[in-house]
This record gives structure tokens, C-alpha cells and sequence, in this order.
């Protein structure tokens, strides 16, 4: 029988996405191989290779839903010419990534969140996204993600924010 994804793993996990996204940044911007970092994000904390992941980027308009390990890292990075409009979203370069849950689902072998997470560019402002992200236990005892969506947060044309 699978361990139980506690709530304690998930808040790591998602500590170790949001630094592993700063990371990638600031290897762009000493030119070091922040290519090689987004593969090992992808491999390290996507569930790719153990079967389906179901991936809706926030900055992904055309070709919206990244089915594969190799669109993922292209929207990490950008510099695919098969998903053009990429520029590379960790290549912001962001310093800081903040998650603000706003519930849990843990099931078995299965855990579920979603809320805000807040990047925090350069210059110290910070970016709201809407998330959920779905986690399983691979059969290493690793989490890995399988469901990740992340969307801009609705702007009421007469309300503003």
C-alpha cells in the first residue's frame, strides 16, 4: 500500500518547484546552463515518464496544453521552434515564488491543491497566478506532478481587480 501524501510533502514540494523556477532565472541571466536545470525540473518533478500529465500553462495561448516533457522544458525556456510563441517563462527572471493555498484533497496515493502563487520579479513586484497542481507518489517514493494548471485571475471589465 502507498504512503499518504502529507500536507507537510506537498508545502516542500511546491517550495522545491517555486525555487527550482528562481533557479532556472538565475542561471539565464550568469549564462549557465539553465537549460540543463529546466530538463532536470522537468524529470526531477513532472511525472512524464511515468505516464500522463495534464499541463495548462499560464503564458500559452496556441498550443495551450503541454502533454509532453518536451513542451513543458520549452515553456520553462522557451527556444523551441515548435512552440514559437514561448519566450521562456522562468527566464523573467523571477527571485522569489510565494504559494497561498486555498485547499487540499489527499487521497491514497494522490494529492490536490489549488490558490494563488505569487512571482516576484527583479525589481520586487509581485505577479498573482491562479493554480491547482495534482501530485502522485512515483513508485521511488518521489512526488511528482501530473495535473498542473495556472491561469491570470479574472479581471471584471467594471470592477478592475
Amino acid at each position: 500500500m502507498a504512503q499518504i501524501i502529507s500536507k507537510d510533502e506537498f508545502l516542500k514540494f511546491q517550495k522545491k518547484w517555486g525555487d527550482r523556477v528562481v533557479e532556472i532565472g538565475k542561471l539565464y541571466l550568469e549564462k549557465k546552463e539553465y537549460k540543463q536545470a529546466a530538463i532536470e525540473l522537468v524529470d526531477s518533478l513532472y511525472g512524464y515518464n511515468e505516464g500522463t500529465v495534464l499541463f495548462k500553462p499560464t503564458r500559452a495561448q496556441h498550443k495551450e496544453f503541454r502533454l509532453t516533457a518536451r513542451s513543458a522544458v520549452s515553456y520553462f525556456i522557451g527556444h523551441d521552434n515548435e512552440y514559437s510563441e514561448d519566450t521562456g517563462f522562468a527566464l523573467q527572471p523571477w527571485v522569489k515564488v510565494r504559494f497561498v493555498n486555498s485547499g487540499f484533497i489527499f487521497d491514497s496515493n494522490y494529492a490536490i491543491t489549488m490558490g494563488n502563487y505569487f512571482f516576484t520579479d527583479l525589481e520586487g513586484r509581485e505577479k498573482k497566478v491562479e493554480f491547482t497542481f495534482g501530485l502522485f507518489r512515483s513508485e521511488n517514493g518521489n512526488l511528482k506532478i501530473n495535473l498542473h494548471h495556472s491561469s491570470i485571475p479574472y479581471l471584471h471589465p467594471k470592477h478592475g481587480n
